[in-house]
C-alpha cells in the first residue's frame, strides 16, 4: 500500500534551477512508485494519479536535462584544464549521457543538445519542462522548428507559445510543432526556405527491423517528391482493385514499391542480397532454431529456408561457409598479430557481434572494427581483443578517460567492458549465434550469403 502522506508533492518533485535532486531521493520515489495504490472502487482517483504520474514524469525528464547539462559543462571545463584543445573538449560526454539513459550515444546527443538551448535560448520552455506541461517531444518540436531563428526570434516564440503554461498544455505535440513552424515562417521566411534547401541536400533512405521479420524502408525525401510517390502507388492500388485484385489496397501499394523499385514484375520474385547465420541443422535438418539475418536481427527457421529456397528456385549464386562455434554458441577466434584487421577476420567479427554496434543499448550498424585496449598500449589485433562499433561510438571511446577490454571468461560469450571517465563500467555480451534447439557439445552454424547472380553454384568451404 503506497501512503500518500510521504509521496512528494509536485512542487517537490519539479526541480527549479537553483536546487536539485539527489541520486537517493529519486532512489526513493522509484521504490514508493511500485506501491502506489488506490481504492479498489475508485476510477477517478485511478485517473488523477495516471495524470500526476505523468507530469512527475515530465519533470523528472527536466531533472535529467538540468544534470547532462552540469555534466557537460564540468566535463569540458575538466578537458580544458588538462589543455585538451577545444574542438575536442566535448567528446565522449553525449556518449556517457546515453549510457546513464540506456540509450544510444546519437540519443544522448540529441537529450544533451535540447537540453542546452532550453537552458541558454528557451527560458519559458524549460520552466514548462520542470513544472511538467510540456512533454520532452514537445519541448523537442519547439526547439527544432525553431532552431533556424536567431535567438530574439526563437525567444519570441518560446515567449508566446510557453509563456502561458496552461495554454500550453492543452496543445498537443504536434500542434506545438506546428504552430512553432507557422510562427517561424512569419518572423523569418527566409531562414525557413535556407532550412528547407539544406533538408532537401539530405534526402536518403535508411531502413531499420520491424516486429514480425518486417522492415521499416523509410524515404526522407522533399514533400512535393513523398507526397507525389505515395499518390502514384495508391492510384496503382485503386487501378488493381477495380480490376478485381483480391489483395488489399496496403499490401498492393507495398508491392508495387517493391516491383518498380526493383524491376521485378512480382514483389515476391525480388532477389535477395543477404548474410544469413543459421545452425546446420535448421538449414539442413527439422530443427526449428531461429537464425539471425545481418542487419536485421533474430528470424523463424521457416523464414531462413524460405530465403535460401527462393534463391535456389531463382537461380541465384549461393554460397554456404562454415563457421564453427562451442556448445555456448561462441563463435571460435583467430590471431593475427598485424594491427589492420583482415577483411576475412573482420567479417568474422560483424556475425559474432550480430552486425550493431557492440555499445549497450546502440543499435546503430557496425562501421569499425576497433580494438577494445588499443595497439598503441598493446593491444593485440585478435578476435578477443577486437569489437564492432558504430562511428560515433569509436570516436567516444578515444577520449581521455576512456578504456575498454575484451574478454573471453570459461563458458561466456565474448565481452567488453568499457570503463567511462566517472569510473562506471559497462558490460557488452555478444549475442549468441544461431543453435539447434537441443544444443550438442558442437555444433556447426552455417553462414549463407545470397547475391543476385545468372548461375547457380554452391560452394561449400570450410
Amino acid at each position: 500500500m503506497f501512503d500518500s502522506s510521504h509521496a512528494p508533492t509536485l512542487e517537490q518533485a519539479a526541480p527549479v534551477a537553483e536546487e536539485r535532486l539527489d541520486a537517493s531521493t529519486v532512489a526513493a520515489w522509484t521504490e514508493a512508485s511500485s506501491r502506489i495504490h488506490v481504492d479498489a472502487h475508485d476510477d477517478t482517483a485511478r485517473i488523477d494519479a495516471i495524470n500526476a504520474i505523468e507530469v512527475l514524469k515530465c519533470a523528472l525528464a527536466a531533472a535529467q536535462a538540468d544534470l547532462a547539462v552540469d555534466f557537460d559543462e564540468s566535463m569540458r571545463q575538466k578537458a580544458a584544464d588538462q589543455g585538451i584543445a577545444k574542438e575536442r573538449q566535448g567528446r565522449g560526454i553525449a556518449e556517457q549521457i546515453g549510457l546513464a539513459r540506456r540509450e544510444s550515444g546519437h540519443r544522448g546527443q540529441r537529450h544533451l543538445g535540447l537540453a542546452k538551448v532550453l537552458r541558454s535560448e528557451m527560458p519559458y520552455t524549460l520552466a514548462a519542462f520542470r513544472t511538467g506541461r510540456i512533454t520532452e517531444w514537445g519541448a523537442t518540436r519547439l526547439a527544432q522548428e525553431t532552431a533556424c531563428l536567431e535567438v530574439e526570434d526563437r525567444a519570441t516564440i518560446d515567449a508566446e507559445l510557453a509563456g502561458d503554461p496552461q495554454k500550453l498544455e492543452k496543445l498537443s505535440e504536434k500542434e506545438i510543432g506546428d504552430q512553432a513552424r507557422k510562427r517561424a515562417s512569419q518572423l523569418d521566411p527566409a531562414s525557413v526556405a535556407r532550412r528547407r534547401a539544406k533538408a532537401e541536400k539530405d534526402r536518403r533512405v535508411s531502413i531499420r527491423p520491424a516486429p514480425d521479420t518486417m522492415t521499416f524502408l523509410t524515404g526522407h525525401l522533399p514533400v512535393g517528391q513523398g507526397v507525389a510517390v505515395f499518390a502514384s502507388l495508391r492510384k496503382a492500388a485503386d487501378a488493381a482493385i477495380l480490376d478485381g485484385d483480391e489483395r488489399n489496397r496496403g499490401q498492393i501499394m507495398a508491392d508495387t514499391l517493391v516491383e518498380r523499385v526493383t524491376g521485378q514484375t512480382t514483389a515476391p520474385a525480388t532477389p535477395v542480397a543477404v548474410t544469413l547465420v543459421v545452425a546446420n541443422a535448421t538449414l539442413l535438418g527439422d530443427d526449428n532454431a531461429p537464425a539471425h539475418l545481418d542487419g536485421h536481427g533474430s528470424i523463424p527457421a521457416d523464414l531462413a529456408r524460405s530465403l535460401v529456397g527462393n534463391s535456389l528456385a531463382a537461380d541465384l549464386k549461393t554460397w554456404i561457409r562454415k563457421l564453427y562455434a562451442d556448445r555456448n554458441g561462441r563463435l571460435i577466434g583467430m590471431e593475427n598479430k598485424s594491427r589492420l584487421v583482415p577483411k576475412a577476420l573482420a567479417n568474422v567479427l560483424r556475425l559474432r557481434d550480430g552486425g550493431f554496434c557492440r555499445n549497450l543499448w546502440c543499435d546503430a550498424p557496425i562501421r569499425h572494427i576497433d580494438h577494445a585496449t588499443g595497439a598503441a598500449v598493446g593491444g593485440p589485433t585478435s578476435a578477443e581483443n577486437l569489437q564492432g562499433l558504430c562511428e560515433a561510438c569509436n570516436y567516444a571511446k578515444q577520449a581521455p578517460g576512456w578504456s575498454a577490454a575484451g574478454s573471453h571468461p570459461p563458458d561466456e560469450r565474448h565481452q567488453v567492458t568499457t570503463v567511462t571517465p566517472t569510473g562506471h563500467r559497462y558490460t557488452a555480451t555478444a549475442p549468441p549465434l544461431p543453435t539447434r534447439s537441443a544444443t550438442p557439445p558442437r555444433l556447426r552454424p552455417v553462414t549463407v550469403e545470397i547475391h543476385h547472380r545468372p548461375d547457380l553454384k554452391l560452394d561449400f568451404a570450410a
